[in-house]
């Protein structure tokens, strides 16, 4: 017998979308390692090591209080309000009201969702950039909005070409992302990218997301906040998120900023749809929000250390990349031999049991690049390299 009854089908939109590629991948992965294959993961970007002890105190001190278990505001606590707001004017200069411009989320790639929600009807458009998140363009499918995918290319640094972006029915659009600092390219913005972002959101009002986990990750220079530019706020939003910048993926502990308006928008989408978070966990956060300076440079030391040999496997595969590049990944481009970046990834899981990820499930334009991420400790990279210098020996 069939498990699925015959005559039901889903909705239109469960058939525009796919499986998330990680989770596909990650279970082929599991059963290569299940026959013994041990693949070494270079795949995804979840940070492999514990948040600051004193976090961890912290989360399990409250759970043993028996106050701590009840539901929480949808709004989440003034604590970790107040936190976020701090945070961000100690590191972005922005000052933030924490009672009505800040909205704590269950996760940055939640608030896609809320806020695609939130302003895009059926049949809107929605700018999204190739390559990219492939969570933009998938919760776009699921809101029925039409994509508009704007390119971001080499020879442009990896920026949007707004002369192109002028001959796009703009009067359609109502929503645009971005990433900086990109995810997958690792392209850092400049305060005029985001003014100049700020000022075509403002001319044909359209709601500018950029979404911004990885401004810590071996930044050299000052984390930039797109709500630093003047009269942002009257056509920005910002994602932020302690996953990576604090070693807290698991935990689901995200944030958007932006005015009160947009804000109060995306609230009464959310409120619909979870109820809140673990008050012991948003007391945790508040305490990673409050370590020092010394948080981020232990922090980047580990990675820095992890991305020589992370360049030494790129070397060693024959792909090229671009040392300015930042964040918790890093972007190669693939030997023009290869035939493309699924079959030069599959190549190299099958002849090294190395896990990579092509780069165009990112987008077209990344279909000439693959990315590794540096989520792997330093003996298993070099266990990495090692195996791909075997493989790979001409």
């Amino acid at each position: 017998m069939s498990n699925a009854p015959s005559k039901i089908v889903p909705a239109n939109r469960v058939g525009q979308i796919k499986e998330y590629y990680f989770s596909i991948k990650l279970k082929e992965i599991a059963r290569l390692n299940k026959a013994g294959a041990d693949i070494v993961s270079l795949g995804v970007g979840g940070p492999d090591r514990a948040p600051h002890a004193s976090v961890i105190d912290e989360l399990v001190e409250q759970s043993r209080r028996a106050d701590t278990h009840g539901y929480q505001p949808y709004i989440g606590i003034a604590e970790l309000r107040e936190a976020y707001a701090a945070w961000y004017k100690k590191y972005y200069g922005v000052e933030l009201d924490a009672g009505v411009e800040i909205q704590p989320l269950i996760g940055s790639k939640e608030g896609i969702l809320h806020t695609t929600l939130a302003f895009v009807n059926p049949g809107d458009g929605v700018l999204v950039p190739n390559p990219g998140y492939p969570t933009y363009t998938s919760v776009s499918r699921l809101a029925e909005a039409e994509i508009y995918n704007y390119d971001l290319t080499a020879a442009n640094d990896w920026e949007p070409d707004f002369e192109a972006l002028e001959r796009l029915p703009l009067e359609r659009i109502k929503l645009m992302w971005v990433n900086y600092p990109n995810m997958p390219t690792g392209k850092t913005a400049s305060r005029e990218l985001f003014e100049r972002l700020v000022a075509f959101g403002r001319k044909h009002n359209i709601v500018v997301v950029n979404d911004n986990p990885y401004s810590f990750i071996l930044n050299d220079s000052k984390p930039l906040s797109i709500l630093s530019v003047e009269g942002a706020r009257d056509v920005a939003i910002e994602f932020n998120s302690l996953s990576k910048s604090h070693n807290m993926p698991g935990w689901r502990l995200g944030m958007v900023a932006s005015n009160t308006t947009f804000i109060n928008w995306i609230l009464k989408v959310k409120s619909n749809i979870d109820s809140g978070q673990f008050r012991p966990m948003m007391l945790a956060a508040v305490k990673a929000l409050q370590l020092g300076d010394e948080w981020y440079s232990e922090l980047n030391r580990e990675y820095r250390e992890r991305r020589v040999i992370a360049e030494r496997i790129m070397v060693a595969l024959g792909c090229a990349i671009d040392e300015k590049q930042r964040g918790l990944f890093l972007w190669g481009r693939i030997p023009e031999a290869a035939d493309g970046s699924i079959a030069f990834a599959d190549a190299v899981l099958e002849r090294a049991r190395v896990f990579i990820v092509p780069g165009v499930i990112f987008g077209s334009n990344g279909d000439r690049y693959v990315r590794l991420s540096l989520c792997a400790t330093q003996a298993k990279l070099r266990e990495a390299l090692e195996r791909i210098t075997t493989a790979f020996r001409q």
